[in-house]
């Protein structure tokens, strides 16, 4: 019954135009631009719009994106054309699509990177077709207004509910391509700071790819300061050894969990009732002890929040508190009890246990609370 109830939430993805990276003139106004640069492990596609398939390719791909986001819509959503071409004074569209060579890239930084020099990587997580990663991702960067340059990883995700195995082996099969995309922003002078953001599935691959940057260069590199990781498709046991490995020179991480997690639920029935980090439960043993002996964590319980996806696994992306919330904070690299977040009757913390109930995030009013735990050693 899960797997039918998640196939049936997930059945307008197919429904969906699949040529949307056709590009169309931009509109004259009403239009903001996310200008994107893509890598992808991903086989070119055969369908015009496309791109690239599910299937796996043989290298890195590179690609300069620009897409094109609609002013009136609400944020966290996704305006998705009903037919294409789509609308650029409605609908999100692409407008130029350039394939790009490594030693470009340097060009593409220079002309989108703020003042700061920060560089946002984000993985995509299961089910995820390669026009899903790149407007939801244009949707994250628009809405958080995180002044970074953005760097979308796409893996060779078939973008089918009954392909997960497919999918795992997917992202096993690219962590040597993103530990090499980590590797080249890091090592770029003009970069001051890079942030890795996986989604689900995404989680794990981000997660080995650090792992296997610090066994082989002996730690991660200085300028990689924040790891997050939205609903960690993760098994919790796999990653508490993966962080182990990694060392104690490790960016921060930021876990957003969710106990009604439908999509970590149907995980957790797969790999054996093994318990996926993003579905963890933070008031409760082991987890609430592990947490307080953890040091450079923070954990977000979104499980209360209702301004979400229909399944709770992207809420970190359509919840518009989220959203606001990482714009003004995590990505920033701030600590989410920094002072002004809490003052001035914004938030209204109470302390529980370890951590702490807010009622409202960054000025923007809940439905329901968030559960914060912030450990020792915040870098």
């Amino acid at each position: 019954m899960l797997i039918l109830g998640l196939a049936i939430a997930l059945s307008a993805c197919a429904s969906r135009p699949r040529d949307v990276l056709t590009p169309v003139p931009a509109a004259a106004s009403g239009t903001d631009k996310v200008d994107l640069l893509v890598a992808t492990t991903r086989a070119p596609a055969t369908e015009a719009g496309v791109l690239f398939s599910g299937e796996r390719g043989s290298g890195l791909a590179l690609n300069n994106i620009i897409v094109s986001v609609p002013q009136q819509r609400e944020i966290g959503t996704i305006q998705w054309p009903s037919s294409t071409p789509g609308n650029p004074e409605r609908d999100f569209v692409t407008t130029q699509v350039t394939a790009m060579q490594p030693d470009e890239a340097k060009a593409w930084f220079k002309r989108v990177a703020g003042k700061q020099r920060r560089v946002l990587i984000f993985v995509h997580g299961f089910n995820t077709r390669y026009a899903d990663s790149v407007f939801r991702f244009a949707q994250i960067v628009h809405d958080t207004d995180a002044n970074v340059a953005p760097v979308l990883f796409s893996w060779p995700s078939r973008g089918q509910v009954f392909d997960y195995n497919y999918d795992r082996e997917s992202a096993n099969y690219s962590r040597s391509e993103l530990a090499a995309v980590i590797r080249a922003a890091a090592a770029s002078p003009a970069v001051s700071d890079v942030t890795v953001m996986a989604h689900s599935m995404g989680g794990w691959l981000a997660v080995e790819s650090l792992r296997q940057i610090a066994l082989q260069d002996g730690r991660i590199p200085a300028k990689v300061t924040n790891l997050i990781l939205a609903s960690p498709d993760l098994d919790i046991d796999v990653f508490r050894k993966q962080v182990m490995e990694i060392g104690p020179k490790r960016p921060h991480i930021t876990l957003f969990v969710s106990r009604n997690d439908r999509a970590l639920r149907l995980s957790r029935l797969i790999s054996g009732r093994m318990t996926r980090l993003g579905a963890i439960d933070i008031t409760k043993e082991p987890y609430l002890s592990q947490l307080e002996s953890a040091k450079g964590l923070t954990v977000l319980d979104l499980t209360a929040l209702q301004n979400g996806d229909r399944l709770n696994h992207t809420k970190f992306a359509t919840s518009p508190d989220m959203v606001q919330l990482m714009g003004d904070r995590l990505i920033k690299g701030q600590s989410v009890n920094d002072s002004g977040l809490s003052g001035s009757g914004a938030l209204g913390a109470t302390t529980v246990g370890a951590g702490q109930v807010l009622g409202s995030a960054a000025g923007a009013v809940l439905t329901a609370p968030i559960l914060i735990f912030e450990g020792a050693g915040r870098r």
